[in-house]
Formats: structure tokens, C-alpha cells, sequence
């Protein structure tokens, strides 16, 4: 009975998003489709779904170097013609919800009914600032992603730097979303070198590309660095296997 249930959960679940062409999930941890559009376009979901919280937006407690980053990569995601028509540009910001099922039309409401207290680890803290502050670009034609992160007062480790974990949270995290461009994958390994500390309230820059692919296995590098890009904190490669989304909901 309780399989039963959830196949058609399931298939609910694959109902709503074939509804739009908008939306597609992608990463169980973080991702949406590469061909999706601005976060203004999440204003045409149909009713009665609402708009979720999209936390990849500045808010007031973002640094001075955050908001010079978030500018210089949202400013290529949109490029002006000799016509001085607007057309999309290379990047693409990555929206961030504190759910994997609000990326697909009608996932809002549908959150409510599976594990309805679940969120997204990195997106569960209400204080603005307090932990992971952070906003992806995704350049899949160069097969990049960029991810900008002001650590919080919560993310403590050694007495005023981040914690390891923490670092490690966000290199998958920007890790994973590059490996789900082209479909759902999970995390098989993760090596991590740590090179130098990163003080709590600083902003850094996790830069990842695709190294390899061989069958299901996509491998991926990723540096942090400094806002400036002068300190190396960190270096990491990551592997990711494809994985059936299916399986995935029905625990298989």
C-alpha cells in the first residue's frame, strides 16, 4: 500500500512539472534546468501556487564585496544588442529556495504534502545573514558555475573562521549543481584540501568546472578563493554518479 502511494505521489509529482517548460528538477541538493529563464518568469505560475521565497536575491545584510560580485555576474546573464535589444547572455543566476520541490511548477504545494518540515540545509536558517548567504551562475556552455558565499555567525569552526563542513557543504552544493545540467546525480566522493582558513563574514568565490565524462561519472574541480581572488582557500575535486529521480523519491 505505502509503494502504491508513492508512485502516484510520483507521478503527480511528474504531472505538475511536465505542466510548464519552465522549470525542470535536476540535482537532489540544489539545481534547475539550464534552459530556465530569469526568476522573473516564476511570476507566470499558474494559480492557486504562490511564488516561494527565492533567497538567492541581495538582501540588506550582504557585504559591499558580495554585492560588487553579485552585480558583475548578474550583469552578464542579460547583454544588450547593437540594436539595444536585451537578449540572455552567457550566465544564468541560479534561483534558491529552501526546498528542492519548489523548482518545478506546482512544487509548493506539493512540498506540503511530502515531508512537509523538510529544507534545504544550506537555505533553513530564517536570520538573514546569519548563516549561508550565497547565489549561483551557471555558464553551461563553458560548462562553469560560480558560486559567491558570505559566511555567517553560525557557520563557526575554529573561533572566528568557517567551519570545515560548512566549506565543504558549499563545494558540493556548487559542485552539484554544474554535475545536474544534464540530469539527476548524487555525490559519490568528495576530496578536499583546505588551504587556508576562511574569517566568518567574509565573502569568498567557489569557482567549478567539468573536468571528465565517462558514462554516469561526471568529474568536477572547484577552487575557493578570496573576493579578489588574491588567497587560495580551498581546493576540492568532486565525482557524481547519474541517478534515476524516480528511484531517488521511491527510495530504490
Amino acid at each position: 500500500m505505502a509503494r502504491s502511494v508513492s508512485t502516484n505521489i510520483v507521478k503527480g509529482f511528474h504531472r505538475l512539472v511536465s505542466l510548464s517548460a519552465m522549470w525542470s528538477i535536476r540535482h537532489p541538493i540544489y539545481s534547475v534546468s539550464s534552459r530556465s529563464p530569469s526568476v522573473r518568469s516564476m511570476a507566470v505560475l499558474p494559480l492557486p501556487f504562490f511564488k516561494p521565497r527565492d533567497f538567492s536575491l541581495p538582501n540588506s545584510t550582504w557585504g559591499t564585496e558580495m554585492m560588487q560580485l553579485y552585480d558583475h555576474y548578474n550583469s552578464m546573464c542579460e547583454v544588450e544588442t547593437a540594436d539595444g535589444e536585451k537578449q540572455e547572455g552567457k550566465w544564468k543566476r541560479m534561483p534558491g529556495y529552501n526546498r528542492l520541490l519548489k523548482y518545478a511548477t506546482g512544487g509548493v504545494y506539493l512540498s506540503k504534502m511530502m515531508q512537509s518540515k523538510a529544507r534545504l540545509f544550506t537555505r533553513n536558517i530564517r536570520e538573514p545573514g546569519a548563516a549561508f548567504e550565497y547565489v549561483l551562475f551557471i555558464n553551461s556552455e563553458e560548462q562553469k558555475c560560480v558560486g559567491i558565499l558570505q559566511s555567517g555567525h553560525l557557520l563557526e569552526g575554529p573561533p572566528g573562521h568557517v567551519h570545515g563542513g560548512a566549506i565543504a557543504t558549499m563545494i558540493d552544493t556548487v559542485t552539484g549543481c554544474l554535475a545536474s545540467l544534464s540530469g539527476s546525480v548524487m555525490t559519490a566522493n568528495l576530496n578536499i584540501n583546505y588551504r587556508s582558513p576562511i574569517p566568518l563574514g567574509t565573502t569568498v568565490v567557489m569557482e567549478s568546472c567539468v573536468e571528465k565524462l565517462e558514462g554516469r561519472k561526471k568529474f568536477i574541480s572547484c577552487k575557493v578563493t578570496s573576493a579578489d581572488g588574491s588567497k587560495l582557500h580551498t581546493e576540492a575535486t568532486a565525482l557524481f554518479l547519474q541517478i534515476s529521480l524516480n528511484n531517488l523519491i521511491l527510495g530504490r
